[in-house]
């Protein structure tokens, strides 16, 4: 079983000749802002625009991958930070903005990547025995989560965004004190959706930290409580991009 999607062929440059923006700056980033609030993007219908973007976020955003599902590449690749602004004379579907956009980094970043298969150990988000407790809703807003540090949680998306959050949230440590709030660290375990859910959903949930209990505990509890829902871990072959080679100055504009 695979837990994401194959690319097929070999993947040399990333290009995809004769599909170009019209218009198409890439330029570094006046001031470097951090991981807290870098990777600011806005997809129009004609084009994106990323503001202190790393090229590990574009390059995600280019093969319509998880963080997760790139490897290699130079040290910078999730820390150097670009302005990005690239349009096109009409609008695009989701599949050739995605292609203009592996075309642009290939010629302004000298991107070259091959995929790849590896096997990793994964969480799988699916449905608990009893069933789910959630259904998909009309989208009336952009997907995205809100969260405190205690109370209720509200997210709206489909079920693969939510799980990406989840992946996140179970990478934060232990609460030694209560007083003073956990922050991410490490590489978090990916989590796939494998509900077969599709559609958006508006997600309520209440989680409050609790001292010693880890955070996967304390999801797991919600997930089959609140949701329907719950993780179970596998070790999976997943289909993964390696960046090969990349400039850190982009070519000029």
């Amino acid at each position: 079983m695979r837990a994401a999607i194959a690319f097929g062929s070999l993947v040399l440059s990333g290009a995809l000749f004769g599909q170009s923006f019209d218009v198409a700056s890439i330029k570094p980033s006046p001031r470097q802002v951090g991981r807290d609030a870098n990777n600011q993007v806005s997809i129009t219908p004609s084009g994106f625009t990323g503001r202190n973007v790393t090229l590990k976020r574009l390059v995600v955003q280019a093969y319509g991958l998880q963080p997760y599902q790139i490897f290699g590449g130079p040290n910078w690749l999730d820390g150097a930070e670009y302005d990005v602004d690239a349009k096109a004379d009409g609008p695009l579907t989701k599949e050739r903005l995605a292609a203009m956009l592996r075309t642009l980094l290939a010629e302004r970043f000298h991107l070259a990547v091959h995929h790849d298969a590896r096997e990793l150990r994964v969480y799988e988000l699916v449905a608990d025995k009893g069933g789910p407790k959630i259904h998909p809703v009309q989208e009336s807003a952009a997907p995205g989560a809100q969260s405190g540090a205690a109370g209720p949680r509200h997210f709206h998306g489909d079920l693969q965004q939510f799980a990406n959050l989840l992946s996140i949230q179970l990478s934060i440590p232990v609460m030694d004190d209560p007083g003073r709030p956990s922050i991410a660290s490490g590489p978090p375990v990916p989590v796939v959706d494998k509900t077969g859910l599709q559609g958006i959903f508006d997600l309520n949930v209440e989680i409050r930290p609790e001292t010693g209990v880890d955070k996967y505990t304390l999801w797991q509890r919600v997930l089959q409580e609140q949701l329907g829902l719950r993780l179970e871990s596998r070790k999976d072959k997943v289909d993964v991009l390696v960046v090969d080679g990349a400039q850190r100055i982009p070519t000029a504009n």
